[in-house]
C-alpha cells in the first residue's frame, strides 16, 4: 500500500453522469477517500464546476467541467498487502459475515471513518484490505472510544434495508457501561431531547434542548458499589452521543468520558493497571436477516481491559 497524490485534473460530464449530485459523483469516483474529506473540499470551494463554487446538492449537467484539486489516495501495489497493527485488529475482530453484511467487534480507540485528523478509519482500512469487495459502507456508526458491534453493508440493497429497519426501530441494541456513583434503578427511562452544536476547534457537542430531537434511553443496574456501577443500556433512539449525555444528566457520567464525564471523579480512580478508555461497549444487536428471514442475535465479547475493571470493581 502506498500514498499517491494526484495533480489538478478536469472531468467533463457526459450523459451517464447527468443529474447526479456532485457529492455522489465524487464518492463513487473516489472510493478510497473518506467521505468526510470529499465533503470538506466541496464545502471549502476547492471543487469548481464551470469555474464556480457549488454546494454538495448541485446536480450535474451534460457538458459541465469539474475541476478536481490534488487529492491524497491510497493505492494497492499488488495483491500481497502488508497488514499493519490496526488492520490486523480489524480482521481479528470479525464476528459475523455473509454475502451482504459484515459485523465487527470494534476496538476502542479506532475511528469508524477518516476525518478530524484521522486519514484512514475502519471503513477505509477494510476497502484497502479487501479490494475484491466492490461495495463496503457503514450501516451505522460508533464513537471512536466506544467498543463493540459495528455493522457494514456489502451491498447497497442491504444498506437500504438496515437503514429502513433502524428508522422503524426494528433493530434492538444493548450496551454495557461503567458509570460513577451507586445506581439502584432497575428500569430507568430517560426522555431528554438533544441538539448537536459545533464549538471551539470544530468539536461537536450534544446538549439537552427541549426543541431538539426526541431521545430515549433505558438503564438497568447490573452491579454496584458506593463509587461505581455496571449498567445495561437500551437506546430506543440513536442520536449522536445519546448514551453519554443521558448518563451524565442523571448524575452518573461514564467512567473516563472526556467530553461529557466528570474529570474530577475520574482523577480519583486508583487502579493504575487499567487503561483509561471510555467504558462504553455495544454488546448486542438483534435484527431480522433480509435474506434468511430469521432473527439474529450478534454478541460482541468484552475486551481484556473491560473484563479486568469489572473484576477489580465488583
Amino acid at each position: 500500500m502506498n500514498l499517491k497524490q494526484t495533480k489538478v485534473f478536469y472531468e467533463i460530464i457526459n450523459k451517464f453522469s447527468e443529474k447526479q449530485r456532485i457529492d455522489n459523483f465524487l464518492i463513487k469516483k473516489f472510493k478510497k477517500i473518506p467521505k468526510s474529506k470529499l465533503y470538506n473540499i466541496i464545502r471549502k470551494g476547492r471543487i469548481r464546476i464551470n469555474k464556480k463554487r457549488v454546494k454538495a446538492k448541485y446536480k450535474l449537467n451534460i457538458g459541465d467541467i469539474i475541476r478536481i484539486p490534488p487529492l491524497k489516495i491510497y493505492n494497492i501495489k499488488n495483491k500481497k498487502i502488508k497488514i499493519n497493527t490496526i488492520q490486523k485488529k480489524i480482521l481479528n475482530n470479525i464476528l459475523y459475515e455473509d454475502k451482504i453484511i459484515l459485523i465487527l467487534n470494534k476496538p476502542s480507540g479506532l475511528s469508524v471513518h477518516g476525518g478530524s485528523g484521522i486519514y484512514c478509519g475502519i471503513i477505509e482500512s477494510l476497502r484497502i484490505l479487501r479490494p475484491l469487495d466492490k461495495y463496503l459502507e457503514l450501516i451505522h456508526r460508533l464513537d471512536r472510544f466506544t467498543s463493540g458491534i459495528l455493522m457494514i453493508a456489502k451491498k447497497k440493497s442491504s444498506l437500504i434495508y438496515f437503514h429502513k429497519q433502524f428508522r422503524k426501530k426494528s433493530i434492538k441494541k444493548k450496551y454495557i457501561s461503567i458509570v460513577h456513583g451507586k445506581c439502584l434503578f432497575k428500569n430507568k427511562v430517560i426522555n431528554a431531547s438533544l441538539s448537536k452544536k459545533n464549538i471551539l476547534k470544530k468539536k461537536k457537542m450534544v446538549f439537552i434542548d427541549k426543541n431538539g430531537k426526541k431521545s430515549q434511553t433505558i438503564l438497568k443496574t447490573l452491579k454496584t458499589n458506593n463509587l461505581y456501577s455496571l449498567i445495561s443500556i437500551k437506546p430506543k433512539t440513536g442520536r449522536t452521543h445519546q448514551i453519554r449525555v443521558h448518563s451524565s444528566i442523571i448524575g452518573h457520567p461514564i467512567l473516563f468520558d472526556n467530553r461529557y464525564g466528570n474529570n474530577e471523579l475520574d482523577k480519583k480512580f486508583i487502579y493504575k493497571k487499567i487503561k483509561k478508555n471510555l467504558f462504553l461497549h455495544s454488546k448486542k444487536i438483534s435484527f431480522i436477516h433480509p435474506i434468511y428471514k430469521k432473527k439474529m442475535d450478534i454478541i460482541a465479547p468484552l475486551n481484556k481491559n473491560f473484563k479486568k475493571i469489572i473484576k477489580l470493581l465488583f
